[in-house]
């Protein structure tokens, strides 16, 4: 069954929710909806408090380890850390309470190639039970599908979405996480062509993100991909200045569940 899950995105050690498309290296056109006045370990408690499991904290460019960790501490256990996690430091964000490393940019090389036998080393070293892939993408035109988005998602990669490589990639990890670029941080709408696809071939569990700007898409997340894929919300939230969704509603759908 679909299931709201919790997100912290990080940006200079704060909590913000971002335009994910306006991410780039020099920070210039970048667009920022909201700004929190509480701290990442805040929120971890908060979920926490709330028995919010499998949220994420994606720390977006460098200056957030601390914002992460302290997040991680609060809530052990309870949420799952991305942003530039790499073989050197992946179990050091475990030991500071991860629940599982997300990786994206690491398993491409510069030019946006997929090299498998990164995804296999990082498997090794942390043991696929506590790895999640990222697999963030932008839309091809017409109906030609997705690919792969890295650096910031500013890059597109030559790994497509398809249902070959999710049962290969799938193999190897616990998760997916996808946001869908194209559509992240607007609050216009999902990629239900998306959110189908995934709940048709993700042999794994698969959280989705990007667009949700009611609760009612929830609810249609959950039809669209027969309760396979859940979902996380960022700027329509109440607790990062939206005034779409209330987070006391997405409490209410995961509770409704039993």
């Amino acid at each position: 069954m679909t299931r709201f899950r919790p997100c912290i995105d990080l940006h200079e050690g704060r909590v913000k929710q971002i335009v994910g498309s306006s991410l780039s290296g020099d920070g210039k056109g970048l667009k920022t909806n909201f700004v929190s006045e509480h701290s990442a370990e805040w929120f971890a408690r908060r979920y926490a408090q709330d028995g919010l499991g499998g949220g994420h904290v994606i720390q977006l460019g460098a200056g957030n380890q601390q914002a992460a960790k302290s997040a991680l501490s609060a809530y052990p256990g309870g949420l799952q850390i991305g942003g530039g996690i790499r073989l050197e430091n992946a179990l050091e964000y475990l030991d500071a309470g991860a629940s599982h490393v997300i990786v994206t940019s690491f398993l491409f090389d510069h030019e946006g190639r997929f090299l498998s036998e990164r995804l296999q080393a990082m498997a090794r070293l942390v043991g696929p039970e506590r790895l999640v892939v990222d697999l963030s993408c932008r839309a091809l035109e017409g109906d030609g599908g997705w690919v792969v988005a890295m650096d910031r998602w500013q890059k597109r990669t030559d790994l497509l979405l398809s249902p070959e490589n999710l049962r290969e990639i799938g193999g190897q990890c616990a998760e997916f996480l996808v946001h869908a670029v194209d559509v992240e941080g607007k609050c216009e709408g999902i990629d239900e062509r998306l959110v189908v696809f995934l709940g048709q071939n993700s042999p794994i569990p698969v959280t989705y993100a990007g667009g949700v700007h009611r609760l009612e898409v929830l609810h249609g997340i959950e039809v669209l991909s027969k309760g396979r894929v859940d979902a996380t919300i960022g700027s329509a939230l109440d607790l990062f200045g939206g005034t779409a969704v209330s987070y006391q509603d997405c409490l209410a759908f995961n509770a409704r569940k039993g």
